[in-house]
């Protein structure tokens, strides 16, 4: 993406008066709250969030996106062209979840602990700064799979907008796409250790690897895809309707060739192809439920 002068309202199409009911919804929502903080990692749902508490509040609305080894610097480049063409109040701030040990150690709540980590650095920020309420973007499709940094928002006192005017991912495209957000249709994105299986610890070395082969396979023309972490192994998950391209052999062998100097001895392509929460399908009903 490029950065923009300012923002393109051409494209914009209708949509409906219940989902525009859902959207002023919203905004008296973040009024009412007061001075928020908005935990704006780039993605879809967090940079309409951050748009959203700016026409509500202005100058009341700070997006703030962290900076540590879990999150990707392609993240942090659409970030940056959001709030720059969108005139969004914005800070980086550093966090440290890489320095608990129950975070790398990538048990299966290991959201937990990152986030946990993430809402007490807003939460100091609002406290120092003046600000009522820290928000973040989790919406009505999250709470089908099992996201137990859910628990850490809920323990910290994060306000959860979108569920409480019952947004979905689609409904947060569709406004996206109205409001000319260059994010509108990202394909869905999570922080690198997501990638790790659980038990396999997470370390600086590892997200690099995955950050580095994810970029490298876009860079053949591939859109949504995740690179899995299994050691030595490259799990390669692309989305269904490219993944005919991904087993042509001359493709094959360029995937092979991208991915094999970052240090895999081997690399599989996933027949299933690309899912969320891949890595739950492990997991007992009982903790997913």
């Amino acid at each position: 993406m490029t950065g923009r002068a300012g923002p393109s309202y051409s494209a914009r199409v209708p949509i409906p008066l219940e989902l525009k009911q859902k959207e002023t919804d919203l905004e008296d929502r973040l009024r009412a709250a007061g001075r928020i903080l908005v935990a704006f990692s780039g993605g879809v749902d967090s940079s309409y969030l951050a748009l959203a508490a700016k026409r509500a509040l202005g100058d009341g609305a700070l997006a703030v996106t962290a900076v540590s080894p879990s999150y990707p610097e392609s993240h942090r480049k659409v970030a940056d062209e959001v709030v720059a063409t969108f005139d969004i109040s914005h800070r980086y701030v550093d966090t440290h979840e890489m320095d608990r040990d129950d975070y790398r150690a990538n048990r299966p709540d290991r959201c937990y602990f990152c986030k946990t980590e993430l809402f007490e650095v807003l939460g100091r920020m609002r406290d120092e700064d003046g600000f009522d309420a820290v928000a973040y973007g989790v919406n009505t499709d999250d709470l089908g799979d099992f996201r137990p940094g859910h628990r850490a928002a809920d323990e910290h006192g994060v306000l959860s907008p979108f569920l409480d005017v019952g947004l979905s991912k689609e409904e947060i495209r569709a406004l996206s796409r109205e409001a000319g957000l260059p994010t509108a249709d990202l394909p869905a994105s999570a922080c690198l250790a997501s990638r790790l299986p659980y038990g396999t610890k997470v370390t600086p070395e590892r997200l690099k690897q995955v950050e580095e082969g994810e970029e490298r396979l876009r860079a053949l023309g591939f859109r949504q895809l995740r690179l899995r972490h299994h050691g030595l192994v490259a799990r390669v998950e692309i989305d269904p309707a490219e993944l005919p391209r991904a087993l042509d052999p001359e493709m094959a062998r360029a995937i092979v060739a991208a991915l094999k100097p970052l240090g895999f001895r081997f690399v599989s392509l996933d027949l299933e192809g690309y899912r969320t929460g891949a890595l739950n399908e492990v997991l007992p009903a009982s903790i997913r439920s």
